[in-house]
């Protein structure tokens, strides 16, 4: 299984930088980089610092042309879209990978606490 993301342009992947935190984006890089540690075919594109990515898939491309960048974030699994305009919710994740995450925790986001994630 391949799960790719496509992000709208981002100063950062991370959600940490200027002055607002995002955790959506502290979400989801907590749930890729341990998905990425438990060998899961995970790869996020942001539009600004791999724009190469975007062209390079024609699905992506054309679905931007005809709906525009409002649909970002995209995410496809082996191929196929399979959500647009918000990321993942855990359930989600934990249903297309089957590891879990804890959607009430708000420190780690992928039920670690506030160190993070294991």
């Amino acid at each position: 299984m391949k799960i790719e993301i496509y992000e709208k342009a981002l100063c950062c992947e991370t959600g940490v930088c200027g002055a607002n935190v995002d955790t959506e984006l502290l979400r989801i890089t907590s749930i890729v980089t341990e998905l990425k540690k438990k060998g899961v075919n995970i790869e996020r594109y942001n539009l600004s610092s791999r724009p190469e990515q975007f062209i390079k898939n024609t699905l992506v491309s054309d679905y931007i042309r005809n709906k525009g960048v409002e649909i970002l974030p995209l995410t496809l699994v082996d191929g196929k879209i399979v959500k647009e305009k918000q990321y993942l919710s855990n359930a989600e994740f934990e249903n297309l990978t089957g590891f879990k995450f804890n959607s009430s925790n708000k420190g780690g986001g992928c039920g670690c606490g506030n160190k993070g994630c294991c």
